[in-house]
């Protein structure tokens, strides 16, 4: 995500507040909110067509017809997750995107896998600054952009739209991608403060003097502001480069799923409803999801995950010979990385290795 002009708003330190409490099977943040709200009765239809209307749909199996990876040979299921940057406008400006710059940017990708029998999931995070080889696509214009390699990753949604952010994915990983879920940074904002904030253990004191964000070591509770910045920051943590955040990135996307579990949704219909309103605002889906109906399906088709049990990792890279400011796949470990999640086998921990980071 990126971390540039990121207003102050962070406090030193904080009551830490009660850790979340553990609640069987992991259901997409949005899908579980919407399943309880609809769940709790006597929702009027002009509220569903509300909460309804709010969602985003992109036709990704349109856009990128036939040639593609084959499914998994199992009932497993792999979405691709983004955080989408927008820079113009002036609710942006305020959250430190700046309102003169216009487009959008993917900060933030995540493969995640849910194996056959929906018991666990694990979260491959793509740094956006990995050099890919971009497949032709069509441009946001509509017109048609010749294959190029070496771009960045972050590079492609800004000038090809989602669809060609997933054919990108299949093309580099040989994956195919079943759902895709965008939130957009504005949204994710108003989605924290709904749910009153999210607790996470700071591994590190943060001093970030680019967006002035700081906090001490420990547990905090975030408001919004504070999260966005949180999960945008790269100058105050690890080396300052983007693999850093990775972690901070990770950690707070399960910090927000036991969050929101963790609410008394159906003791609260109009907490449960404001949650509820700004998750839709903030989410764009392929066409499968782009409704409630569809939504509550799929959360349900999730409830044997718990999010305690998810596994995060970052797709191993090595430091570009030409370009050290870039990273690309390191081999062999990407490619045994990507054969398990076609395979839905178990992840060797070889793969999970990035020269990179040392780890």
């Amino acid at each position: 995500m990126s971390d540039d002009g990121i207003p102050p708003g962070s406090r030193t330190s904080r009551r830490a507040a009660r850790p979340p409490r553990r609640r069987r099977g992991l259901r997409i943040a949005l899908g579980v909110l919407l399943v309880l709200l609809l769940a709790g009765g006597g929702t009027a239809y002009w509220l569903y067509s509300e909460l309804d209307g709010n969602i985003k749909g992109v036709d990704i199996d349109k856009a990128l017809g036939e040639d593609r990876p084959e499914r998994l040979p199992t009932s497993g299921q792999n979405l691709l997750v983004l955080g989408s940057d927008s820079r113009a406008g002036a609710e942006n400006e305020e959250l430190g995107g700046g309102g003169s710059v216009g487009g959008a940017r993917s900060d933030t990708a995540m493969v995640v896998h849910i194996p056959e029998g929906r018991s666990k999931a694990v979260a491959v995070s793509v740094p956006r600054d990995t050099l890919v080889d971009r497949p032709e696509c069509a441009g946001n214009g509509g017109s048609p952009l010749p294959a190029r390699e070496r771009v960045m990753f972050n590079s492609v949604y800004a000038q090809a739209g989602p669809a060609c952010v997933v054919k990108t994915v299949e093309k580099m990983s040989g994956v195919r991608i079943d759902h895709y879920l965008e939130i957009d940074f504005a949204g994710f904002k108003d989605l924290v403060d709904a749910i009153g904030g999210v607790t996470v253990d700071v591994p590190q004191d943060i001093d970030d003097k680019a967006s002035g964000l700081r906090l001490s070591a420990g547990p905090q509770r975030l408001d919004g502001t504070e999260s966005l910045a949180y999960v945008r920051t790269r100058h105050g943590i690890g080396d300052g480069s983007d693999l850093g955040r990775i972690g901070l990135q990770q950690q707070f996307l399960l910090a927000l799923l036991s969050e929101v579990r963790s609410q008394d949704l159906l003791g609260s219909p109009a907490g449960s409803y404001r949650i509820a309103n700004a998750a839709t605002k903030a989410l764009t889906t392929d066409s499968g999801l782009a409704s409630l109906t569809s939504l509550a399906q799929f959360a349900r088709s999730m409830d044997g995950v718990d999010p305690a049990s998810m596994e995060t990792i970052m797709l191993p890279v090595a430091y570009d010979r030409i370009d050290p400011n870039r990273v690309v796949a390191a081999e062999p470990q990407a490619g045994q990385l990507w054969k398990a999640i076609r395979e839905d086998a178990t992840i060797p921990e070889e793969a999970k290795k990035s020269p990179a980071t040392g780890g």
